[in-house]
């Protein structure tokens, strides 16, 4: 359901293939779920490559081939990991040297993208290229919040954006992937981006970033759009945390990842996020699934994670009140659209999730996830509320603060994580007998 987009993000990938690798046998693909809004057809019918070629003035050595299929489901089972599954499939068929796969809602993808993410392979010998982007201080807070700390603290390697959705690939770790035997139902839908990064991190594969500037995508609230998502990728992250114990126990603090591409400053596009909703629902998960927080933290992160809750249901319903707003989801009499941050900050400004608090209550999650007697899916459903009230509280934080001030309060909270990892450890080789 990417056609108002996909062909801007087929254009581009064409040029750049066309003008940075003009030697080698290139191909495009667009694995589609069936889209009834005709995007494969918007694919079939973008500018063909002798047009790129003449506005490039670039006469590569051979044609470029596009291709757009329906991908086949995995055990019943569709979505995002399901398509690149097909794509792994198709690469190792073609025994490509390199892979580039860019999400289909890009709207800042330039031809420059492909070398970024292609180079560290063809010429640095890189297995695996992750994203550097941009991003707008309230964008990505699953990566902000889970995937960046957890991923840097337990393996040891900081990569910002290890589900970044655009990533470069080798030949020789698209065979491992397909050789791996933990592709579960969360992996063929929105768990493969940390699937993939975990993998080559623990098969020792060797890795790299590389710099993309702004991102530019369909926007998401994550009050209202990233519920689904988040349970798939943190349901993957418990997983893989489970498979790879032996691996990230014995590691200590973390190293830098070297990075690829010349340093953009980029300002990316204004993203208004519904603060309310997301302390409304903090508060409300605190009434339906407070059983389920209490067996699956421990019992002082309980207490806190409870008073918390409290709070800011308390303050939600004062800045509901101040706003002459009739739910949590914003609508009101005579107004459009939603409070605004500021609109509410002089109200919840007192809101505060800390740091150290978020690391342990989610290293208890991975423990309990693993360990518990709940099954894991349930634990890590009921735990979306606290993910949401951990994103107000830093969405009020951020609120003043510059793009660089919001980097530093995630990287404070990323070594707050590394600080704490000898209590998950402890914990977790405590369960584990």
């Amino acid at each position: 359901r990417n056609a108002a987009t996909i062909g801007h993000v087929v254009r581009a990938s064409q040029a750049g293939l066309v003008q940075y690798f003009p030697d080698l046998r290139p191909i495009l693909v667009n694995a589609d779920a069936g889209s009834p809004d005709g995007t494969q057809r918007v694919v079939g019918e973008t500018e063909p490559p002798d047009y790129v070629e003449q506005i490039l003035l670039v006469r590569p050595t051979n044609r470029l081939a596009r291709v757009s299929l329906t991908y086949p489901e995995l055990d019943g089972v569709g979505g995002k990991g399901a398509a690149l599954r097909t794509l792994f499939e198709m690469a190792a068929a073609l025994k490509v040297e390199a892979l580039v796969v860019v999400d289909s809602d890009l709207r800042s993808i330039v031809p420059e993208w492909i070398e970024l993410l292609a180079g560290p392979i063809l010429k640095g010998g890189y297995d695996f290229v992750a994203p550097l982007y941009a991003r707008h201080k309230y964008d990505g807070t699953i990566t902000n919040t889970v995937t960046y700390p957890v991923t840097r603290a337990l393996y040891g390697h900081r990569i910002r954006q290890p589900i970044g959705g655009d990533f470069g690939v080798s030949g020789d770790l698209i065979r491992y992937y397909l050789e791996q035997e933990s592709w579960t139902p969360d992996v063929s839908r929105f768990g493969i981006d940390i699937w993939m990064t975990t993998t080559a991190l623990t098969g020792g594969f060797a890795v790299c970033q590389t710099r993309l500037g702004s991102k530019i995508h369909d926007p998401k609230d994550p009050g209202s759009d990233l519920g689904p998502m988040f349970r798939q990728v943190v349901g993957t992250l418990m997983s893989m945390a489970r498979d790879n114990a032996e691996r990230w126990l014995p590691i200590t603090g973390s190293h830098e990842v070297p990075a690829y591409g010349f340093e953009r400053y980029a300002e990316p596009p204004p993203l208004e996020v519904n603060t309310l909703r997301l302390l409304s629902q903090f508060h409300a998960g605190s009434l339906t699934s407070s059983d389920t927080w209490e067996k699956m933290l421990r019992p002082a992160s309980y207490e806190s994670v409870m008073t918390l809750a409290a709070e800011a249901g308390a303050l939600a319903e004062a800045a509901a009140h101040k706003l002459g707003i009739t739910d949590e989801s914003g609508a009101s009499a005579g107004r459009d659209g939603l409070p605004s941050t500021d609109e509410l900050s002089d109200t919840v400004a007192a809101f505060h999730f800390p740091d150290d608090l978020w690391a342990r209550v989610f290293y208890d999650l991975l423990v309990s996830a693993n360990f518990g007697g709940l099954p894991a899916e349930r634990l890590v459903a009921a735990f979306v509320p606290v993910y949401f009230g951990r994103v107000g509280s830093l969405v009020i934080e951020n609120r003043r603060m510059s793009e660089e001030q919001a980097e530093e309060h995630v990287e404070r909270q990323a070594r707050e994580f590394e600080l704490l990892k000898p209590y998950l450890v402890k914990h977790w080789n405590e369960a584990a007998g």
